[in-house]
């Protein structure tokens, strides 16, 4: 990529941090102790989410067991250390916040025999006890292709929205992310979730990592094969320089054809665009409308959806 093609597009842009809410959870977050994938991934929508009182609580630490180039998240080993109190402390928190929806993200821990999967189910059960209205989307790891794992998340944490994501496409695999992680592992993740009872699977892909459109069109196809309902599209951006170079910068045209591409394919919901990322509020209010009974979504394109849940309750 040439220096002038590196510039970051106009649709790129976004505003600072700041404002009075955004302020003041930044604080509630920092007096409760409590991390968010926001901050440890440089997310360039923390401005505009956190300014709405909506934000991702990350668990199981800051340190990831893994290293993917496209991921600012600290990379090292836990040595197995994980906090006992955090299901309880991070239930409570989120109390305090009154939030209506939330996503749980984690980092990987393979240093743990369950990859954390019961402390993940343990913190969505207190979520529930404190706040029984409040939904929940579990965004986890592929737990080194551990069956058993995921349906521990999904039996007993009983997520609202089950969460994975397969990051690129198939054929970007080794060259993004982590030499551990697999598009066959992390598929069979979103299969095993929805075997399991999982009433929504949601899955992310980054683009401008060298893909071509076939080849998204194809991974497309393989996560609806997996049954996976919700699918979002972003922009991939170099946290660092020692990170994975941008490729390309996609036209919001390109993001345009996915997201009709999936409506065609039959996922349930599709947010597509430069700066959409897998915890995006936009994705996030359509779950929560559809979760509390069918409801239409207007996304920043103006195009109205509805979703009708079939086999089951929404709730």
């Amino acid at each position: 990529m040439t220096k002038a093609a590196r510039r970051k597009p106009d649709w790129l842009r976004v505003r600072l941090p700041g404002g009075e809410r955004y302020n003041r959870l930044k604080e509630t977050m920092r007096r409760l102790d409590l991390h968010t994938v926001c901050e440890e991934a440089r997310c360039p929508n923390v401005g505009e989410c956190w300014g709405e009182g909506t934000a991702t609580i990350m668990i199981l630490g800051e340190t990831c067991t893994r290293g993917c180039r496209f991921c600012a998240v600290n990379t090292g080993d836990p040595g197995g250390m994980v906090d006992p109190r955090e299901p309880e402390n991070t239930a409570r928190a989120l109390a305090e916040l009154e939030l209506a929806y939330v996503v749980l993200t984690m980092v990987d821990r393979d240093d743990l025999l369950d990859g954390g999967a019961a402390h993940v189910a343990e913190t969505v059960q207190r979520i529930k006890r404190y706040s029984p209205e409040m939904l929940v989307e579990t965004l986890v790891g592929d737990f080194a292709g551990r069956r058993r794992d995921v349906e521990t998340v999904v039996r007993e944490g009983r997520p609202d929205v089950f969460a994975h994501n397969v990051e690129v496409v198939p054929g970007l695999q080794r060259a993004m992310r982590d030499a551990r992680c697999s598009w066959e592992r992390s598929v069979d993740a979103l299969r095993w979730a929805k075997d399991a009872g999982a009433n929504i699977t949601k899955s992310s892909i980054m683009v401008g990592c060298g893909e071509t459109e076939d080849e998204v069109y194809d991974a497309m196809e393989r996560l609806r094969d997996a049954e996976v309902d919700v699918l979002t599209f972003g922009q991939y951006l170099r946290p660092t320089k020692k990170h994975a170079e941008v490729a390309r910068f996609v036209e919001p045209a390109e993001f345009e054809r996915y997201r009709a591409r999936g409506a065609e394919l039959g996922f349930k919901y599709v947010a597509s665009g430069p700066l959409v990322r897998s915890s995006y509020r936009a994705a996030e209010a359509f779950l929560k409308g559809v979760l509390q009974g069918v409801a239409p979504f207007e996304d920043r394109y103006g195009k109205k959806t509805r979703l009708t849940v079939v086999g089951g309750d929404a709730g």
